[in-house]
C-alpha cells in the first residue's frame, strides 16, 4: 500500500514558479510509473507529466513542455514538479499518483488506471 502527499502548492503571479513535492512511502516494488496530473474546476483531468521509476522516460503535455520539470530524488522518496513561467491556466489541483504496468505516456493519456493517489494541492496562479 503506497501513500502519496503532495505539498508545495499556493498563489503565485503569471510568469512566476513554484515547485511541488510529492512524498511517497510504502513498498516501492508497488509501482515503476509515477506522475503528476491537474484538475480545474469543471475540467476533466489532465495528466501534466509522467515518469518511469528508473528514470529512463518521461512524458509531458504539450500544454506544459518546456515550462515543467519532473525529477525524483530516490534517498527522500520524493518527486518534484518544477514549475516555471506559470500562467493562470496553470490554476488546478495537482495531484501526484503512482501506478504500473503502463507506459509513461499511457498513466499520463489514458482516462483512468488502477493505481494510487495522493490528495491534492491546489495551484493558483494570479495577479
Amino acid at each position: 500500500q503506497l501513500e502519496l502527499v503532495e505539498s508545495g502548492g499556493g498563489l503565485v503571479q503569471p510568469g512566476g514558479s513554484l515547485r511541488l513535492s510529492c512524498a511517497v512511502s510504502g513498498f516501492a516494488l508497488d509501482y515503476d510509473r509515477i506522475g503528476w496530473f491537474r484538475q480545474a474546476p469543471g475540467q476533466e483531468r489532465e495528466g501534466v507529466s509522467c515518469m518511469s521509476s528508473d528514470d529512463s522516460s518521461t512524458y509531458y503535455a504539450d500544454s506544459v513542455k518546456g515550462r515543467f520539470t519532473i525529477s525524483r530524488d530516490n534517498a527522500k522518496n520524493t518527486v518534484y514538479l518544477q514549475m516555471n513561467s506559470l500562467k493562470p491556466e496553470d490554476t488546478a489541483v495537482y495531484s501526484c499518483a503512482a501506478t504500473s504496468g503502463l507506459t509513461v505516456q499511457e498513466m499520463c493519456t489514458i482516462r483512468t488506471f488502477f493505481g494510487s493517489w495522493g490528495q491534492g494541492t491546489q495551484v493558483t496562479v494570479s495577479s
